[in-house]
């Protein structure tokens, strides 16, 4: 953290501004920083811009190459969720390629990316976030809470083991806390279950355009089941040992969910393909989008605006605003229209060009090297968020009302997680329900059920897969040819949130190809009409309930409101060297002694 001397502010009266800054914010990947101005007299942040400090170009070098290729390459984008990025590529060929999967190979990708969910989620929620609420953190900033976390019973405990709240911020303490380390080993047995799927964690070696590499078994389904059902057994402990805790910070912090509270405007690009409706083909799009087992949609203002995938994709925007690139005003359109005739916008992505401008840090000009990608709803430019993945995921099937497998039922205000009896434990039913707020607490509460939710639908994957097996159908891929000219887009949901793919082929190769990822969905810095970017929004205007003086201060409601969107900055950003220069360093022996 970096401390700068109190600046006036304009209009400010009597009060006076802290500059402080958080680059880079640790414990995630990637550059992000984040540049605060905070009225301590007011104890509110009163500006923030998010930024990121580094430059990679994907969608540059992606042009040329055998389309085949892009799952592989895309896949490197990030060495967290390269598996997402894999099978939205994947997504995106099929409907460039009019490919359709075997349908047990689409349950095979369904597993592995559940896998990943649990995976990713687990360990970031147990062994990540949960540091901001551990004992030896909440004692640092909020002593007096910790006092009364001490003395506060958990209303859950029968379900979870911890007598109090204090007694379940214990157990987060990193290395130390028991359930710290039970998560620790959770995560493993989730890796390992998306490696008996797609191979190799995180760049998948089965995963193809057509279908997938896995050999399908009997055997296959029964050690991916025998390790999902001791996850199962673990998240009926997580839910409600994560709902005491959280619902504790609203009793102990009266405001508290005002701490990352932002307007809501969220967005979920569905995930989970149905063999028996997707057929990855655009014209059809609208129909086997909404029958994915996380349903896609966008929601304002908690109203439902749209679950259709066709007007999701062209809603969407690139706007530059204060990054770092030239405009493309004048440039190539590569896309005129969509399969279905619908006019197609130059700003959307398949039509973009990335044009570099490296340039100084400006706060008041261009400050990042990530753009600004919004929805246009024909009036107004929306700053969606992706809630952290799971908040949006979950608000978006819960209204829609679509989902019905047994194990998860969407009911229009809430949804429901049936897990069945374990060694230890008999059913448990689970139920999200829509919250009042789009904030903090809230995102990161969605993140626990969300868990609950992807291993109840890859209970229900399992048994479809068997009945494959069982039916012997057990072709896993299916033949296809790269056309001359053609376009595709994949949509998925990455562990973060939203993810999309557009790809262009001319003449065999690639024209144009942009991958969206959540994180410039949720780190855009301020776009072309001034609009914050999710970030920065959900920061700026926050209340500071940090026990610490200005001179102690840690920002640790900043951090948990950063972190509750499960920042990913790889995803966002990619390298740049200028106009081809080769860097050398020479070293003298003195120097290199000891490097490996």
């Amino acid at each position: 953290m970096t401390v700068t001397q109190p600046q006036r502010a304009s209009g400010a009266g009597t009060e006076s501004l802290v500059d402080m800054a958080w680059d880079p914010i640790t414990r995630i990947v990637g550059s992000l920083g984040i540049y605060t101005k905070i009225d301590f007299n007011q104890r509110v942040v009163a500006e923030c811009h998010s930024t990121s400090s580094i430059f990679r170009g994907y969608s540059i070098f992606m042009r040329g190459k055998d389309p085949r290729d892009a799952h592989f390459i895309t896949s490197r984008i990030c060495g967290i969720c390269g598996d997402n990025h894999a099978t939205c590529s994947c997504y995106t060929q099929n409907m460039a390629y009019k490919v359709k999967p075997p349908a047990i190979g689409e349950w095979i990708v369904n597993l592995g990316e559940a896998a990943e969910y649990m995976f990713d989620h687990n360990i970031f929620q147990e062994n990540l976030v949960g540091v901001d609420y551990c004992e030896k953190m909440v004692a640092e900033t909020n002593p007096g809470v910790l006092e009364q976390a001490n003395r506060t019973d958990a209303p859950n405990a029968g379900a979870h083991g911890y007598r109090t709240i204090g007694d379940i911020m214990r157990a987060l303490n990193p290395f130390t806390g028991d359930h710290y380390r039970e998560a620790l080993q959770v995560s493993r047995m989730t890796r390992e279950m998306f490696c008996l799927m797609e191979g190799r964690h995180v760049h998948p070696s089965t995963l193809y355009p057509g279908g997938v590499g896995t050999v399908a078994t009997v055997q296959l389904m029964t050690d991916y089941m025998s390790r999902l059902m001791r996850y199962v057994e673990f998240m009926k402990k997580v839910v409600p040992m994560h709902d005491d805790l959280f619902n504790f910070f609203y009793q102990a912090l009266p405001g508290y969910e005002m701490v990352g509270n932002r307007r809501i405007m969220l967005g979920c690009w569905g995930s989970f393909q149905d063999p028996e409706h997707c057929n990855f083909e655009y014209k059809d799009m609208t129909d086997w989008g909404r029958k994915m087992y996380v349903t896609p949609g966008i929601v304002v203002d908690g109203k439902l605006v749209t679950t259709d995938l066709v007007r999701i994709n062209l809603g969407i925007r690139i706007l530059l605003g204060s990054s770092y690139y030239q405009d493309w005003e004048g440039q190539e359109m590569f896309v005129t229209e969509d399969p279905l005739g619908n006019p197609v916008d130059k700003r959307h992505p398949w039509n973009q060009h990335t044009n570099p401008q490296p340039q100084k840090r400006d706060l008041d000009g261009n400050y990042s090297w990530v753009m600004s990608p919004r929805w246009f709803d024909g009036k107004d430019y929306l700053a969606l968020d992706t809630g952290g993945g799971p908040l949006a995921r979950l608000w978006s099937t819960a209204l829609a009302g679509l989902v019905d497998i047994g194990y998860v039922q969407s009911t229009g205000r809430s949804v429901k997680i049936n897990l069945p009896k374990t060694a230890l434990k008999g059913p448990v039913e689970l139920e999200w329900h829509i919250p009042q707020w789009s904030n903090t607490l809230e995102r990161n509460r969605a993140r626990t059920y969300f868990q609950a939710y992807a291993a109840a639908c890859a209970l229900h994957f399992a048994e479809q897969a068997l009945g494959e097996i069982r039916a012997g159908r057990t072709k896993t891929w299916e033949k296809f040819d790269v056309p001359k000219d053609s376009i595709g887009c994949g949509f998925t949901e990455a562990v973060r949130g939203v993810l999309s793919h557009h790809m262009v082929i001319r003449d065999g190769k690639i024209a144009n190809y942009h991958p969206y990822p959540p994180t410039p969905w949720n780190a855009s810095p301020r776009d072309s009409f001034g609009t914050p970017g999710p970030y920065e929004d959900a920061v700026q205007g926050q209340p500071i309930f940090e026990e610490n003086d200005r001179e102690h201060f840690k920002g640790i409601d900043i951090m948990r409101t950063v972190r509750s969107f499960d920042p990913c900055l790889p995803c966002g950003v990619h390298m740049y060297l200028g106009n081809g220069k080769k860097l050398e360093m020479l070293h003298s022996p003195t120097q290199t002694a000891g490097i490996e």
